[in-house]
């Protein structure tokens, strides 16, 4: 039955015992339901017997800050929101400013009826001029809360002048645009200029013309620089001095195409078969690999898949190509649209009338029951696909299953193996009695340790969605109570001062979406964010606390684990993420239950539905 419904009040011809059974039955679905919704119960319907309750409204209200009109506000300036929910209905909308990437939100005023807007004065010495953040906060008549994408604007009530953002990693010419306000102290045309980052040591870039209306543009040639990070300004000479816009701090010039090479496939090629590169690029990062194919002499190039994270591969069935001579390669894209195509690998065969079998890779960890996977392809036809392992680097294989039918795939249950580590393939056996065996898919680990990560969380704690903020957390959930003292010395769950930690994913060996972030000095591990949320390069610290909990789910009690993150402490540019992705948490072996047993490093991913972490 659908909570949205409203139910009809009984007629009292069919008595009042039916109702007292649903009764029953909601109260019993109470206590068995791990799950809870937050939404409340609006839609009912009362007798003399009972009362039943449904949900209205499941579904958080959409909200949308509108731009001030020219990016700038003056004076008195009207701020407005759009808002709507179409269940319950918006029962507020919260109007909300910031200092420009600052990470402590005033609210301007609440509005509960459309249109949704307010004064703010920007006079007043709280708001002095520069750029700030808008936002609006909407909650509907159910209790559901939505957070709207933040809107840059610049407070210009005295003589300023204004950079307009230039984006975070620059390429080629770019065109810089600056915007004067008040300008009737002005001697001279606005220009840009760059100092590589932090040193403040600047140099003009360009140039505006003598500007006539309040905004005017140059060219910058980002080659004439080496590549590496800048911060930005425009700057104009007054009658007061020289006045200089807001500086856009670790802007990256990235002039430098990827590095890319396509891996030999081998040959011949037929059934299903991985494909793969690598790809690098110091930079601003890969951002795609394009995986690409030519039949006979190299000419036109088709796509066999489009990778965006690393590794940089795909399985592909070769028996959807015509038989014949292929060539392939790899084309690397980067964050700020350069690309690279790799050498290609030629005069592979694509024979599908032979036979051919391989495995799917399962993952590096393997723990409880996996679902194994081969790909198989015969002319003669398909007897049977067995699926064997045996101990790294041996040679005594031991069958795990046998198929008949595709898909080939079988349950290993790896509680009924030692942990440790595995070699894996699959055979076939034609028609005919001729046996093909795959390659080998090598040192995959079991590992069934009682002790393991079982998910990661983040939340957000007020600040602006998709950025690491102050007061946002993290939390670590393990499958048994923990020996805290083994995640740090002495520690006893109580609130204890820590350093949070975030890297580019360019530095611990990932790309520009595996930032990580972890608590140095605790060990907890690290968790790739799967996301970009600091510029290339950059690492950003902060002060936090952590605290933990025990709690009992079933028979089980486990150790959950938060970080609270505090204030900025070191290190700058941090980004805003726009897109959802789901973390993964590698939890480190030096953590301990209580009866001394090491923690499994088999990495947990988060639970629950994609989402800007946080």
């Amino acid at each position: 039955m659908s909570m949205n419904a409203r139910h009809r009040a009984p007629s009292p011809l069919r008595g009042r015992a039916p109702l007292a059974g649903v009764v029953v039955v909601l109260v019993a679905l109470a206590f068995s339901v791990t799950g809870f919704s937050s939404a409340s119960f609006s839609a009912r319907t009362v007798n003399p017997v009972g009362t039943v309750t449904a949900a209205s409204d499941w579904t958080p209200p959409s909200v949308a800050v509108t731009a001030p009109a020219g990016g700038s506000v003056t004076g008195t300036a009207t701020i407005a929101a759009t808002a709507s929910d179409a269940e319950s209905g918006v029962a507020q909308v919260v109007l909300q400013h910031q200092a420009a990437d600052a990470s402590s939100w005033t609210t301007l005023c609440t509005d509960t009826t459309a249109p949704y807007s307010c004064s703010w004065d920007t006079r007043t010495g709280a708001t002095p001029d520069g750029p700030y953040d808008l936002r609006a906060v909407a909650t509907d008549k159910a209790g559901h809360t939505t957070i709207s994408e933040p809107v840059r604007t610049y407070v210009a009530n005295t003589f300023a002048i204004v950079l307009a953002p230039l984006g975070e990693a620059l390429t080629g010419t770019v065109t810089a645009s600056m915007s004067v306000y008040n300008a009737g102290l002005a001697i001279g045309s606005p220009r840009f200029e760059y100092s590589p980052a932090g040193t403040n040591k600047w140099t003009r870039a360009c140039t505006g013309s003598l500007f006539i209306n309040t905004t005017t543009t140059c060219s910058w040639s980002t080659t004439t620089v080496p590549d590496g990070t800048y911060d930005v300004r425009a700057a104009i000479d007054t009658l007061a001095g020289t006045r200089y816009s807001t500086v856009q701090t670790d802007v990256l010039v990235d002039n430098t195409k990827p590095a890319v090479t396509m891996t030999d496939p081998g040959t011949p090629l037929s059934g299903t078969r991985t494909f793969s590169a690598t790809a690098t690029d110091a930079g601003s990062g890969v951002e795609t690999v394009e995986l690409q194919y030519s039949q006979g002499t190299i000419g036109t190039w088709k796509t066999l898949c489009t990778v965006t994270s690393a590794p940089w591969s795909c399985r592909y069935d070769t028996t959807a190509l015509t038989g014949g001579t292929y060539s392939f390669r790899a084309v690397a894209t980067d964050a700020v649209g350069l690309q690279s195509t790799s050498a290609a690998v030629a005069n592979r065969v694509v024979d599908n009338t032979v036979s051919s079998v391989s495995l799917a890779d399962p993952g590096q960890y393997l723990t409880g029951t996996v679902t194994l996977t081969a790909a198989a392809n015969a002319s003669a036809g398909i007897a049977s696909v067995g699926i064997q392992r045996a101990p790294a680097g041996g040679s005594t294989w031991t069958d795990v299953c046998t198929d008949t039918t595709a898909p080939y795939t079988c349950a290993f249950d790896t509680k009924s193996v030692g942990d440790g580590s595995y070699d894996l393939r699959a055979q076939l056996v034609d028609t005919r009695g001729t046996i093909t065996t795959s390659a080998v898919v090598g040192a995959r680990l079991v590992d069934n340790s009682p002790v393991r990560a079982l998910d990661v969380q983040s939340a957000n704690g007020g600040g602006t969605v998709g950025r690491v903020d102050n007061g946002d957390t993290v939390t670590f959930t393990y499958s048994e109570k923990l020996d805290l003292a083994t995640v740090v010395g002495g520690w006893d769950g109580t609130a204890r001062a820590v350093t949070v930690r975030l890297r580019d994913g360019n530095l611990v060996g990932g790309g520009a979406k595996d930032d990580t972030i972890d608590v140095t000095g605790a060990n907890l591990g690290a968790v790739n964010l799967k996301a970009d949320y600091v510029k290339s390069g950059k690492t950003v610290q902060w002060a936090g606390s952590m605290t933990a909990t025990t709690v009992t789910v079933g028979a089980s009690t486990r150790t959950v684990v938060t970080v609270k993150i505090g204030a900025v402490t070191s290190g700058s540019g941090l980004r805003t993420v726009t897109s959802a992705a789901t973390m993964t948490w590698t939890p480190s072996a030096s953590a301990a239950d209580l009866s001394g047993q090491k923690c499994s490093t088999a990495p947990a991913v988060e639970t629950g539905t994609a989402d800007r972490d946080f």
